[in-house]
């Protein structure tokens, strides 16, 4: 009897201490959103989640790490999850309503947010952002009811004011809109972007003095306003002061170098006082935004400038109003890059060249990727670049391409860069075995350039063992090993071809073999053609080069030893994945598709396979399967697919 007790109060204590732990990742986690670390957030949740999956909250707060990085889609798959374990959760539904209010699918949006109505009726901010979708679809009656709603349940909601205020310009009523911002800067004063909207409206009123003071106040409570600064240059051509409005222009371009509105409007600048640098002004500002490169110099382009940048400061409004979050609690709001879509004012006037389009086409979609790839040309940050450290790890400037194969390496235990491979392969933990464990042998595909004096050494170790035994397959492997991971790849080439020649059965000596071949055509390549990688294209076709066939046929070669090691382990997941980048190198898009299902069917957490398989979907123009996939890799740890996430998939 008091054996069976001790049992069961043992059994109790493992259960409470399990519980305590999964308590304890999912406060790290909720915490780790609060302070911006959504990545390391995503990691906690997916713990709480393996072990719990039942729960709908870590789903919910992993949706809000994943919305605050841009990943829209993956943040509707993890709402969608926590509503259907909670059907009665009226934050998903808000959250999810932002989504799809980011993915511009309007009607989606709408149904969230009529759900979390009927949920939380007194929740202000849900009426709120009902009302900013219902804008996006031009019901603007239907939308300035719900800020109304919204500021009758909080008198003192600004961001319900500002969205009012946005509403009436579309309705062109702008003295209203002028009072909504007067009622917004009275609840908060050092609202700065409150004085750059009443600018607007005021310049719309041809009430220039007025805009300009509120030009200067948003300058002087946000110095790094790139709008401010060019607006009030706008303000300061009307008042015909050219010289002054180009020294507004100059600092909005220093703070934006990409506001393609600041270069045309300095250009016009001038050209009016006839100074040189208009016409390459004009030249830049086309290149940043296609629009600008057909308007004719004689149209009121400063007017057009100013229609530009009222709609993208609406935009930034629109995104703080949703900062008023699903629930008192703090970290469980959504703070959203892409909240708001494009708003026009319909009292404003069109300019020449500028037809709003109802769908994409295929031209639009080609510029839009020009502008992309115009903006992504400064691959690497300079020493005078500040680094992005806010948690949006979505917003650095990375280089896009394929994560690369899959080799064998070691490390040095007591080095600071050891680190535990994720992946276990049988065929592996066999050579392993055989070594007793001196050294250990891992898969990875991570740079370890900084061992490379500890690889010398065990050169020289297997050396040895090769002059006691020279009949043992797995040490001419070995050695090949680390002859390949010390860039010596025709003596490591050789070794593996020795391995294979004293045992044919030899699966690590195949792939070590087709590996270090890679290496070495990519060498080759690289000294042919150093931009010979997968890229994401401007245009929706793919293109063959015509000098690719001499270079082309050693990958060939590649893949015998890659089928050789499938023949041998057809559940070997890197053998997929490795073959799948050298048919990528092969252009063969469909074939490595094929290869890299298989390797996610066999590693269903292949996180580097999943990362390609979505960048070889978005170059084949599948955005949606492509998002889906790069979301999946960020979830599981790569922190680049956010990046490319928000670049071609938003």
């Amino acid at each position: 009897m008091k054996r069976n007790l001790l049992i069961f109060f043992l059994l109790l204590s493992l259960s409470s201490m399990a519980q305590l732990n999964i308590d304890h990742f999912m406060r790290v986690g909720r915490t780790r959103v609060q302070i911006g670390n959504y990545v390391g957030a995503i990691e906690s949740f997916n713990i709480v989640i393996k072990f719990k999956p039942y729960l709908p909250e870590p789903y919910f707060y992993r949706g809000i790490a994943k919305h605050n990085l841009e990943d829209f889609r993956g943040a509707i798959d993890d709402y969608n999850k926590a509503i259907e374990i909670k059907p009665f959760y009226p934050g998903a539904y808000m959250n999810r309503g932002l989504a799809y209010l980011a993915l511009h699918e309007y009607e989606k949006c709408i149904r969230d947010y009529d759900k979390a109505v009927k949920l939380d009726p007194r929740n202000e901010a849900v009426y709120n952002n009902r009302g900013i979708a219902k804008m996006s679809m031009k019901n603007i009656d239907g939308a300035i009811a719900d800020f109304d709603e919204a500021i009758k349940l909080n008198p003192k909601f600004t961001n319900a004011y500002i969205n009012r205020s946005n509403a009436r310009i579309l309705k062109n009523d702008i003295k209203e809109s002028i009072r909504d911002l007067n009622r917004a800067i009275v609840i908060r004063p050092h609202f700065a972007s409150a004085y750059l909207l009443r600018g607007l409206a005021r310049f719309e009123l041809e009430d220039y003095a007025a805009a300009l003071r509120d030009f200067d106040q948003c300058i002087k409570l946000d110095s790094k306003n790139a709008y401010a600064f060019n607006n009030r240059g706008i303000v300061k051509q009307k008042l015909e002061d050219f010289q002054g409005a180009i020294m507004d222009y100059d600092f909005a371009i220093y703070l934006d170098p990409t506001m393609a509105n600041a270069y045309m409007n300095r250009g016009i600048a001038k050209e009016v006082l006839g100074l040189q640098g208009y016409k390459q002004d004009y030249e830049i500002a086309g290149r940043l935004d296609p629009k600008f490169a057909y308007l004719q110099r004689d149209v009121d382009a400063s007017m057009f400038a100013q229609n530009q940048q009222q709609q993208q400061n609406q935009q930034q409004q629109n995104q703080q109003s949703q900062q008023a979050g699903t629930s008192g609690t703090a970290g469980t709001q959504v703070n959203n890059s892409q909240q708001a879509a494009n708003q026009q004012p319909s009292g404003q006037k069109q300019q020449a060249g500028k037809k709003a389009a109802q769908t994409e086409t295929k031209e639009e979609r080609d510029r839009r990727r020009f502008k992309l790839a115009l903006a992504d040309t400064r691959n690497l940050p300079d020493m005078e670049e500040e680094e992005i450290d806010d948690g949006r790890i979505q917003n650095k400037n990375v280089i896009i391409e394929l994560q690369p194969i899959f080799i064998l390496s070691a490390y040095d235990n007591s080095s600071v860069e050891f680190s535990e491979s994720r992946y276990y392969n049988l065929a592996l933990e066999e050579l392993n075995n055989f070594n007793n464990y001196n050294p250990t042998i891992m898969l990875t595909n991570n740079p370890t350039d900084y061992f490379l004096e500890t690889f010398r050494n065990y050169v020289r170790f297997f050396n040895e063992k090769i002059k006691v035994n020279n009949s043992l397959s797995e040490n001419f492997l070995d050695r090949g090993i680390f002859r390949g991971l010390i860039n010596d790849y025709q003596d490591a080439i050789g070794d593996f071809d020795k391995a294979i020649e004293l045992k044919d059965n030899n699966l690590l000596a195949f792939f070590s073999r087709a590996n270090y071949r890679v290496r070495m055509a990519e060498l080759i390549e690289s000294l042919n053609d150093p931009s010979e990688e997968l890229k994401l294209p401007r245009q929706g076709v793919l293109q063959q080069t015509e000098d690719d066939d001499e270079v082309l046929d050693d990958y060939k070669v590649i893949l015998n030893d890659y089928n050789a090691c499938l023949r041998l382990n057809p559940r070997f997941p890197f053998a997929y994945f490795n073959s799948a980048y050298v048919k990528c190198k092969l252009k063969n898009y469909p074939s490595a598709l094929i290869d890299l299902n298989e390797a996610i069917r066999l590693e269903p957490d292949f996180a580097e396979a999943y990362f390609n398989r979505g960048l070889i979907r978005i170059f084949l123009d599948d955005m949606e399967g492509g998002a889906a996939d790069l979301s999946k890799a960020g979830e599981l740890g790569i922190q680049d697919a956010y990046n490319v996430i928000k670049r071609y998939c938003n």
